[in-house]
């Protein structure tokens, strides 16, 4: 069955209603643009969407890249998609007009990506990586690197990856082993393997430019010795040649989802000579490196709704179609069974999606407005909104992947036992959106960053930040009658989350670190629930307006209603929950600390 793989109409909703992305376009940096021009592109990005990504969907997921003679195959289809997305301008569309892009905010670009997500997470994944390392070069490269790299990459000529994880380190970057030795004339010689490496290596491109976490001989111990360099597959000889890096594919995961992007496990210099290039100041490689995974975090929660965005549509679909039982009214045997979109308990999985899919994306363009925001606005306000990004980034990435996983298995629950086959597409979305939760940090990283490191610095400074985004938002719903009690909902739910902040920064000063973030995931939870509740909030307010004032007419009218009921379903079924989390955060027992003297986990 043909699927729409996203609402077009929620995505304009939020882009221009809520979050009044047009402006933006009264700044000098993109005067160019304007709602005419932010629609073209993305219609654009649907019509990629509808004749490369979706089509490519579920054969790419059955034929797998295969590692062949040491050089990895894509699918066909991968390789169709990723020249016409080159060729039309959007790997280049956020960068500056010197680099031949077309300084897009980046809230459209994102709203393209989520719609090409939609479509097709595991394609996108190879543009991505792109656009990441192409920016951080933008930002810290020399003249020379930014020359000679970003017009091959933002033309789509070579691609590109991000290489931090090692088998012995995992996610505790301090401990790679990755070495750099100085070959003179700013050249270093690359030693060591990296894993998981999405993209790692492909036929689609004639060069890869890999980003590689290393440390040079000497440098010290721990994260203040890392650098960051450019690592080529080929690098240029004397004559301008491409000629092999030492760079070499020894070995390809097999994953459950996602199994278009290839995950490579990558060798340098274990058969010859790899060169390397220093990236900006020595042992400041994490800290460069952190500019892409903070952006690729925002990514990897726009891509768990992208999914869930799929899933809700494909399940709604079917539960329309669907023709099974009978009301729970009816008394008759002959009474005809009726779709099972009419039934309660299918209606309440529908709506749980789908206030997961809209709620959270609000949340992530709203964070994505922010990086716009700081591209325009002045000097003395720039810290304002990087400390916002800085609190909601770990927040956006987790709640839109754990929550997006979620949403998907609603999904596949209503289509029952067909949700479980290969006859449908749900079961590969589920497996697809199983890793988003791992990506770019776990959960608990996320979850000890933002309650160990984003809450406490400054004095807690960052919860009065946030409250003071939320509170006009809270006061422009009371004084509508219809929505007052679901303002005074939020806003007691934020007086509880602030004293439970509150304890929590005492546990931390009497009883130290580990007591203090031992339940670091249930404190995001708690502080998701209150974000998404914040967008509902404030959109239940915009659809409220337009009825209320008789914008809302005729076609228009199911769509406000439906945004007013979505509200109300997520405050009664989801903004609840906090109350649990307080109690369970404020409880003294610490039952998951470690004791040495009695190990329960037996």
């Amino acid at each position: 069955m043909a699927i729409k793989c996203f609402s077009r109409d929620h995505l304009r909703f939020v882009l221009y209603e809520v979050l009044g992305m047009e402006d933006v376009t009264a700044h000098e940096y993109f005067r160019a643009h304007g709602r005419e021009t932010f629609d073209m592109i993305l219609d654009a990005a649907a019509e990629l969407a509808e004749e490369y990504l979706q089509p490519a969907y579920v054969p790419a997921d059955r034929e797998e890249p295969q590692l062949v003679d040491g050089q990895v195959k894509v699918h066909p289809l991968v390789h169709r998609f990723y020249h016409a997305y080159a060729e039309s301008g959007l790997m280049a569309a956020t960068f500056p007009l010197q680099w031949d892009g077309q300084q897009l905010p980046r809230t459209i670009a994102a709203s393209v990506q989520y719609i090409l997500s939609s479509a097709n997470n595991s394609f996108v994944m190879f543009t991505d990586l792109v656009k990441g390392v192409a920016n951080v070069l933008l930002q810290f490269g020399n003249e020379e690197q930014k020359s000679f790299y970003l017009p091959k990459l933002l033309s789509g000529q070579w691609a590109a990856t991000m290489c931090l994880t090692e088998s012995q380190a995992g996610s505790s970057l301090s401990d790679i082993t990755t070495t750099a030795i100085p070959a003179g004339e700013g050249l270093y010689h690359i030693r060591g393997q990296k894993i998981f490496i999405s993209a790692g290596d492909q036929d689609i491109t004639e060069n890869i430019v890999h980003l590689v976490l290393a440390r040079i001989e000497g440098a010290p111990a721990g994260v203040k010795g890392i650098s960051l360099f450019i690592v080529p597959k080929k690098r240029q000889d004397e004559a301008g040649t491409l000629v092999l890096n030492g760079v070499e594919s020894i070995g390809i995961y097999h994953k459950m989802g996602q199994k278009a992007t290839p995950a490579m496990h990558l060798e340098f210099g274990g058969a010859g000579t790899c060169v390397g290039y220093l990236l900006g100041e020595a042992n400041r490689g994490l800290q460069y490196m952190f500019q892409l995974m903070n952006s690729a975090r925002l990514e990897v929660g726009l891509a768990g709704v992208s999914v869930a965005s799929l899933a809700y549509a494909t399940s709604l679909q079917y539960a329309r179609e669907r023709v099974q039982g009978r009301r729970a009214n009816a008394k008759d045997p002959n009474t005809p069974p009726v779709p099972i979109i009419q039934h309660p308990d299918v209606r309440r999985m529908l709506l749980i999606q789908k206030a997961i899919t809209e709620g959270t994306l609000a949340l992530i363009l709203q964070c994505y407005k922010y990086l716009d925001l700081l591209k325009v606005v002045e000097e003395s306000q720039k810290q304002h909104y990087l400390d916002l990004l800085e609190l909601l980034t770990p927040v956006a990435k987790t709640y839109g992947s754990e929550e997006g996983n979620r949403s998907v298995y609603q999904a596949l629950q209503v289509l029952g036992g067909y949700g479980y086959t290969t006859d449908f597409p749900v079961e590969q979305m589920a497996r697809d959106a199983r890793i988003f939760p791992v990506y770019e940090g776990t959960t608990g990283i996320q979850s000890i960053a933002l309650l160990g490191r984003q809450i406490p610095q400054n004095h807690a400074q960052a919860v009065d930040l946030w409250s003071e985004q939320v509170m006009p938002d809270i006061r422009i719903a009371n004084e509508s009658e219809a929505l007052q009690p679901y303002a005074d909902q939020l806003n007691q739910s934020i007086a509880a989350w602030k004293s439970v902040t509150g304890l929590l920064l005492r546990v931390r000063e009497e009883k130290g670190n580990e007591a203090f973030l031992a339940d670091a995931t249930l404190y995001m939870q708690l502080f998701g629930i209150l974000n998404v509740a914040w967008q509902w909030l404030r959109m239940g307010t915009v659809a409220e307006k337009a009825l209320a004032g008789g914008e809302a007419a005729g076609e228009k009218k199911p769509f406000y209603r439906s945004k007013i009921h979505t509200m109300k379903f997520y405050f009664t079924h989801e903004l609840t929950r906090c109350k649990v989390l307080c109690e369970q955060l404020t409880t003294e027992e610490g039952l998951s600390l470690f004791n040495p003297e009695e190990d329960i986990l037996i």
